[in-house]
């Protein structure tokens, strides 16, 4: 049963989206199809039944002419059921849902033809017509699943142009090699990652990070493919083949998703597998064994089997085995429009149970990238402190240089710059304007006798002197992102206990960081296998019942990442190994993404358990009654199919509601 459930509802949702484009909407364009089909049958059988009953109290026919009549809606409207049950019958699936359904319709069928029995033709002819309503929501709920998702296969590139031999030819994107040019016009999708060598546009990259605003690029910036060119023409210098995409893998990991089952999914899947051929051996039980004891079995039977074929359609485990694993995948399929990539339904146990969130520093909870954060001058003002510092460091590509530069860019102002002289371990001396101009740390100033003086703020202190004067100081740090307090706020306020730093850099930046962000604790200049230790006494230490996340973005988060409970990786300026090493990727960078992703994952567990208390109450409360003759036909479509529609009807609001994830609170 849990196969044969799954492999039409989870296979066919995952594998039904992720493929292909011209596929995709061909299957979508096929599914919509029979939808209209099996709407319409079920009207048409709808209609036939109510002319079937009129024809039964109005006239006096015998009951195989009735049979007759009634056989008209119950095969407009069964036939499919029927065909798939003796198509699993020849694949040993004897307990699927469609076999259930025939036996117990069949079983309604047939009962009138017993001695002293009544007949059952309206009850079975509306079993197979409920059940199939059941299915026609299912669908609907499944559209409705593939609608959350289906934007990723905007991303998926179907053509690249690429520039060969001084001409564009229109190529595969899997043909195209490392080093070759790509000429993307507006309108386009990039298709392959890259780093533009001639243009500058405004990227549309909603289908990525679920952020709507542009991104703006010029050369020498890297792109990744899945994001639409919107305005200029951009000449792209290929660095990553198709397959190594970061469209390719971003598709490659929701499709995967399904192969990681949530708890609730394995228990229902476990559960099916042992209830439902325990639920058919007792209706054949209470079908024959009563009227055995009985001493009169002719006369019993027709009751015991009424009774049997009710409990074997209460018996069904549809409700569960269907909206479980649905509603898991509209968790998933809500959090990729939010730009929060989801490789399995298990990290949504886990992620419900966060107790403890420990960030890497760099590029995680800061920018990743030195500023000028100050400019402390002593004879001059903070343009021409800049000035000099610059010039000197002109021709140097470390970062501290590039942070100088970037905060004054103006190279071309007449300034000449001679004889650089890169002193090791001490910083640059040049010649600007023929004074000579030292920038570097303490033993620069030092050596030349420049008397410096400390900062009062945290950060990379660069000293600057003149023909041996001081004349002052610039301070570059790497700067905190602008949600990152928020984002410590947002996970307080879930419940999350402790909020850690672990940072390679120094006790000082450490330390002032976690105090912007009201972290609980911070360790410091920690190596990379420090970081995995830190992560293993945390672990040990958490409270019991809750989980441990650690989110990153750099190589060396990699083995961590994949030690905790749950990995989170930085995925728009993340490395390729912390992608792949995690089990969540924040496709835009974003800290608060973490408490986003917890409330809907906190969501989608609190719907799933709604969904299996509600289903497994209902059946179990008629079945109950079944066995005493209590309860009817009627009862027993709604305990099946009913409940299987409302059960399907509650786990689409994880669609709902995960599409405006920063209204979700719990």
């Amino acid at each position: 049963m849990a196969a044969f459930v799954e492999g039409n509802c989870m296979t066919s949702l995952l594998g039904l989206f992720l493929t292909p484009e011209a596929a995709h909407e061909t299957k979508i364009q096929l599914i919509t199809d029979m939808d209209k089909k099996k709407l319409l049958r079920i009207v048409v059988a709808a209609l036939l039944l109510a002319g079937a009953f009129a024809v039964e109290k109005t006239t006096g026919l015998p009951v195989w002419q009735l049979l007759l009549i009634y056989l008209m809606p119950y095969l407009v409207v069964g036939y499919d059921v029927i065909a798939e049950a003796v198509e699993g019958l020849f694949h040993g699936e004897l307990f699927n849902e469609d076999f259930l359904m025939c036996i117990a319709t069949i079983g309604a069928l047939c009962i009138g033809f017993l001695p002293g029995a009544e007949t059952q033709f309206p009850e079975a002819v509306f079993v197979m017509l409920f059940f199939q309503v059941g299915e026609l929501f299912e669908d609907y709920a499944e559209g409705r699943s593939r609608e959350s998702i289906s934007h990723l296969m905007d991303i998926r590139p179907d053509t690249a142009n690429v520039l060969r031999g001084g001409e564009v030819s229109v190529v595969a994107p899997d043909t195209v090699t490392v080093g070759e040019t790509i000429v993307v016009k507006p309108g386009e999708k990039i298709p392959l990652d890259g780093t533009v060598v001639e243009g500058s546009s405004s990227l549309n990259t909603v289908a990525l990070t679920g952020e709507s605003l542009p991104r703006d690029v010029a050369p020498g910036d890297d792109v990744i493919s899945g994001c639409v060119n919107i305005s200029g023409l951009l000449n792209i210098r290929v660095n990553k083949t198709f397959g190594e995409s970061t469209a390719s893998k971003i598709i490659n990991l929701v499709e995967n998703a399904g192969e990681n089952k949530a708890k609730s999914e394995t228990f229902i899947a476990k559960f099916a597998k042992v209830y439902t051929p325990i639920v058919v051996t007792l209706a054949f039980v209470l079908a024959f064994l009563p009227p055995l004891v009985s001493g009169d079995f002719s006369g019993n039977f027709p009751t015991w089997l009424q009774r049997a074929l009710t409990f074997l359609v209460v018996s069904c485990p549809c409700a569960l085995v269907i909206s479980v694993p649905l509603t898991f995948f509209g968790g998933i399929g809500g959090a990729s429009k939010n730009g929060i990539l989801v490789k399995g339904a298990n990290y949504m146990d886990t992620l419900s149970k966060l107790g403890t969130v420990v960030f890497d520093k760099t590029g995680t909870l800061t920018k990743g990238q030195f500023e000028v954060n100050a400019v402390h001058p002593d004879q001059f003002d903070e343009t021409q402190l800049l000035h000099l510092a610059a010039h000197v460091e002109r021709y140097s590509t470390h970062p501290i240089a590039i942070s100088l530069k970037n905060a004054y860019p103006n190279e071309h102002d007449g300034c000449t710059v001679e004889d650089v002289e890169e002193i090791s371990g001490h910083g640059i001396r040049a010649k600007v304007n023929g004074d000579t101009v030292c920038v570097g740390n303490t033993k620069m100033m030092d050596s030349v006798g420049a008397k410096w003086h400390p900062c009062h703020k945290v950060g990379t202190i660069i000293h600057v002197a003149v023909n041996g004067v001081y004349v002052g100081h610039i301070v570059i740090s790497d700067r905190v992102k602008d949600d990152s307090a928020a984002a410590i706020a947002d996970l307080k306020s879930l419940g999350v206990k402790n909020t850690v730093m672990l940072t390679g850099d120094r006790e000082e930046v450490g330390k002032d960081v976690a105090t912007q962000l009201g972290l609980d604790e911070y360790h410091a200049e920690l190596l990379p296998a420090d970081k995995v230790n830190a992560v293993e006494r945390l672990i040990a230490k958490k409270p019991a019942g809750t989980t441990l996340a650690f989110v990153g973005d750099g190589i060396n988060d990699a083995p961590v990442l994949a030690r905790a409970d749950v990995g989170i990786a930085m995925g728009g300026l993340g490395s390729d190994a912390a992608i792949e090493a995690a089990d969540v990727v924040l496709m835009d960078d974003k800290p608060s993404k973490v408490a986003t992703a917890i409330r809907i994952a906190r969501h989608t567990l609190k719907i799933a358990n709604e969904n299996v208390w509600f289903a497994i109450s209902v059946k179990v409360a008629v079945l109950i009654l079944a066995g005493f003759g209590l309860s009817t036909m009627w009862m027993a479509v709604f305990a099946d199919v009913g409940v299987t529609v409302l059960a399907v009807l509650n786990a689409m609001r994880t669609l709902n509601r995960t599409l405006k994830s920063s209204l979700i609170r719990t």
